[in-house]
């Protein structure tokens, strides 16, 4: 049986981005290039209003697809082409920025607000689409309960349960996984020629054919077919700490496309970026009038 293998592991920075929003900046402009298609992961967790309530303001956006989802909290979002609503506890929203889209993402005072973002970047051939909202509530998710584990399919398939969103431009599996303490979860479903990664956001993990190395949360754990070519299909085998673990699992195959990236937007040159800019400051950004979703 072929494993799939830990290669990497990233545990971010703490950083502070929006008008002050406290969180930790996992993936970035250091780990485009192995992790393609995913540009940034941001992770937030916190009980303090304080760190995240000023919120993101207006900003713009252009060539990907933004995923938000949370475990616990609430983020009111907005943008400028009349679109609102509100982001709880397993709710996610997926946008697809395309073309352009101005918005805003303010963050509601809770308990707790515990979830992340992550980027996903378009191909070339799609960066200018028409954008489009997708609002993925608890009731569209499969969830999955098996010994010991429950896996709610938010993108993709799992055991012939489909998820709420296809992947229209890049096919996501994103997987939320649940495992109680000191439980082993096999997964054998993302072919070898996808980038797969876990982001742990709470317990201890051990992602490797020892399950010996723990990993704690807040990080993301790079996970490489085996090199021999065996099978189409690689497993990954992992293990849950005494406290249990709770990641996310998500794959793609990577667009192998050169990236350009200034702040929001994201394109293939540095002469399309520059026109993207050029286009914000002329008030030519917006390209349709209206979103899908």
């Amino acid at each position: 049986m072929s494993v799939r293998k830990s290669i990497k592991v990233v545990r971010g920075q703490h950083a502070v981005d929006g008008a002050g929003v406290k969180l930790r900046r996992v993936l970035g402009l250091n780990t485009v290039k192995d992790f393609d298609p995913f540009l940034m992961l941001d992770g937030f967790d916190s009980i303090n209003p304080r760190d995240y309530i000023r919120g993101f303001p207006w900003h713009p956006h252009r060539g990907i697809e933004t995923v938000t989802y949370l475990l616990k909290g609430e983020i009111e979002h907005g943008d400028s082409l009349s679109n609102q609503g509100t982001i709880r506890d397993h709710q996610c929203q997926w946008m697809t920025a395309g073309s352009g889209i101005i918005h805003q993402e303010m963050p509601i005072a809770s308990e707790r607000l515990l979830g992340c973002q992550l980027w996903v970047n378009l191909p070339k051939k799609d960066k200018m689409t028409q954008p489009a909202y997708r609002d993925i509530k608890p009731e569209d998710v499969s969830a999955v309960k098996e010994k010991n584990t429950t896996v709610r399919v938010l993108s993709g398939d799992y055991h012939d349960h489909h998820g709420a969103v296809k992947g229209e431009y890049v096919k996501v599996q994103y997987l939320d996984v649940a495992l109680e303490s000191n439980s082993v979860w096999l997964y054998k479903e993302t072919p070898n020629d996808q980038t797969l990664f876990l982001y742990l956001i709470a317990g201890t993990l051990a992602a490797d054919e020892a399950l010996s190395d723990f990993e704690e949360d807040a990080c993301a754990i790079l996970m490489a077919a085996s090199s021999a070519n065996n099978s189409d299909y690689d497993e990954l085998v992992v293990k849950a700490g005494t406290h249990g673990a709770r990641f996310f699992l998500i794959a793609a195959k990577p667009l192998k496309e050169p990236v350009a990236w200034g702040g929001p937007i994201v394109m293939n040159t540095e002469e399309e970026l520059n026109e993207a800019f050029r286009e914000l400051n002329n008030k030519t950004f917006i390209k349709h009038d209206k979103t899908t979703s």
